[in-house]
């Protein structure tokens, strides 16, 4: 087949390309611009733990060097004191903030704090030109990616067999593509060559930005500070450390105000320095700027083989909201579903789950942002109108940051049209389905121990059998003994090779819980025992049905809503002949 064209080469862009060649799926990478980074100390992104994980999974080096994971998190209102008051946890779990104008310490982000409160996984700082470099000198080593810089596409056909374009620029003015994916910015070309609509909010949040080397009473901290009291300050200012003691400073401003000048940014930043350390320390300035926020959904993300992903499919980010980290999400969604199609054709049902988990994910996220943006830039009527007395403001704030709640935590996909049916044999554990695993330690087949993130991305579903003991054991004993031979048979027998772990313990799973795992580490279900009927079933739903049978045609064609007819009827894989004999025999 022909590869997958990925237009635009910023961070979504690179990172799809890399996570659909680490699949065995060829990529045309077209880059607008001429394949260099600008230096800007000043733009900078906040990548979860698991985001993090992903890029570094992918051959992006150095970003521990580059960039920084926060100790903690201190939140600051009305007036600054000299002393710390620890943040206790409220009966439902969640932090208090409080109202008393006290300096709070959201405690330690990698770990639980001294009140008893959730573990908080550190968010890495980072600029993006960093990011992005990492990226591409990982794109130069992927011989499966083909990098075209100073490629502007400006036409794009599509017909059942695949994407043809047309760029102006000065190397091959055509390419032929299996797939496209648009991931090509806020002003996608891509988008408007398919006539998606692109509605949302104009200026949600506007605010001053400078890059400074300075030293503050806070290092490795981020310090958000509501309601300063010196003049000028607005309504708030946010500091985050960069490493070799660069910080990023962030100061609110109206949606649509006058513009920020040199002389007027300069005079906020002195005043902001001098609240915070008593007097203007001596400060280097690297870089300023203004960052205004949109929020921006496409109506479409799939129009029969052409998709959009970051930017060029949503615009977020206001309160602590991240876009950035939103975008490399949609890669690795996007990127196993289009490796199951580019390999084995078909699989339209799959490709519209693109769409259904993602845009739902990111829908979700811009409704709480608007729905907690009047009660956190409005002030009154906080607490009768967010569940939980003891949510404060910087709480909301918090979690966005932080990567908590519907204003950051990782997605869900219990909706998931990839959900299999409820069966007796599925069991509860500490995973909703549908929601990222747990990254426990894990068996791999060559006998090492890693975590369970290290397997994912593969490009195909993961089953965990939870068997304690199995660790001091050696694995040639374990792997003939109790269930295990059973298991690998009901594995070798499922739709799609998948590949077998085992792991001591996993939350809230009992000895002999089977998981299963999709691609990109989302829980399909978890079982009682090994179960081959229900395990095949689960896993033929995850996977969107086979090509012919509920999955697709097998040319891959859709309607121009991206779906395609299914439910066609055909003679069983030998796959699936497999599993019927071994199932009759098992049970």
């Amino acid at each position: 087949m022909d590869p997958v064209i990925v237009v635009g080469a910023g961070p979504v862009g690179l990172t799809l390309s890399l996570a659909l060649a680490a699949q065995g799926v060829p990529c045309v990478l077209l880059d607008e611009g001429p394949g260099t980074e600008e230096v800007r100390l000043a733009r900078t992104v906040v990548l979860r733990e698991d985001t993090a994980d992903l890029v570094e999974r992918l051959g992006a080096a150095g970003l521990e060097k580059d960039g920084l994971r926060w100790s903690g998190w201190r939140s600051m209102r009305r007036k600054q004191l000299v002393r710390d008051v620890p943040l206790g946890a409220g009966a439902d779990g969640s932090y208090d903030a409080g109202d008393s104008g006290d300096v709070r310490d959201f405690g330690d982000a990698g770990a639980a704090g001294d009140q008893g409160g959730p573990s908080l996984p550190a968010p890495l700082h980072i600029p993006q030109h960093a990011l992005a470099s990492a990226l591409r000198a990982a794109v130069a080593a992927a011989p499966l990616v083909e990098l075209a810089p100073l490629s502007r596409i400006d036409t794009l056909e599509q017909d059942r067999d695949g994407v043809t374009v047309h760029t102006k620029g000065s190397g091959t003015t055509w390419w032929r593509g299996s797939y496209l994916v648009g991931c090509d910015g806020a002003r996608s070309t891509v988008r408007k060559l398919l006539d998606i609509r692109f509605p949302g909010r104009t200026a949600v949040e506007r605010h001053a930005v400078a890059a400074l080397r300075a030293e503050l009473p806070w290092p490795g901290e981020a310090v958000l500070h509501r309601q300063p009291p010196w003049r000028g300050a607005g309504a708030e200012v946010g500091a985050r450390p960069l490493p070799d003691g660069v910080w990023r400073l962030d100061w609110l401003l109206p949606p649509r105000g006058e513009l920020v000048t040199p002389d007027a940014l300069i005079t906020r930043l002195r005043d902001t320095l001098a609240g915070w350390c008593g007097e203007t320390p001596p400060y280097e300035l690297l870089d300023t700027g203004v960052h205004t926020l949109h929020h921006r959904l496409a109506r479409r993300w799939r129009v029969q083989r052409a998709f959009l992903a970051g930017d060029a499919a949503h615009l977020l980010g206001a309160l602590g909201t991240q876009g950035l980290d939103e975008g490399i999400r949609d890669a690795e969604n996007l990127a196993w579903k289009l490796a199951h199609a580019w390999h084995h054709r078909g699989g339209d049902l799959l490709l519209d789950s693109y769409q259904a988990e993602r845009r739902a994910a990111v829908a979700a996220r811009l409704r709480a942002a608007d729905q907690s943006l009047p009660i956190l830039r409005g002030g009154g009527g906080l607490r009768t109108l967010v569940p939980g007395a003891v949510r404060g403001h910087d709480t909301l704030l918090a979690d966005g940051h932080l990567g908590r709640g519907a204003l950051g935590a990782p997605p869900s996909y219990s909706h998931s049209p990839l959900a299999p049916p409820h069966a007796e044999a599925h069991t509860t554990v500490g995973t909703p389905p549908g929601a990222p695993v747990a990254d426990v330690r894990v068996t791999a087949p060559d006998g090492t121990a890693v975590r369970l993130r290290e397997r994912l991305g593969q490009g195909h579903p993961l089953v965990i059998l939870v068997a304690p003991g199995t660790g001091v054991w050696d694995r040639r004993h374990w792997l003939t003994a109790g269930i295990m031979p059973r298991l690998v048979e009901a594995v070798e027998a499922l739709p799609s090779a998948a590949e077998l772990l085992v792991t001591e313990s996993y939350p809230g799973a009992s000895a002999h819980t089977v998981l299963l795992v999709r691609p990109d580490g989302h829980l399909v279900a978890a079982f009682a025992g090994v179960r081959p009927a229900e395990l095949f079933a689960a896993a033929r739903a995850a996977l969107g049905g086979t090509p012919g049978a509920g999955g697709g045609d097998e040319d891959g064609e859709s309607d121009e809503n991206g779906g395609g007819e299914r439910g066609a009827a055909r003679a069983p894989g030998p796959r699936e002949r497999v599993h019927a004999d071994r199932t009759a025999r098992i049970n």
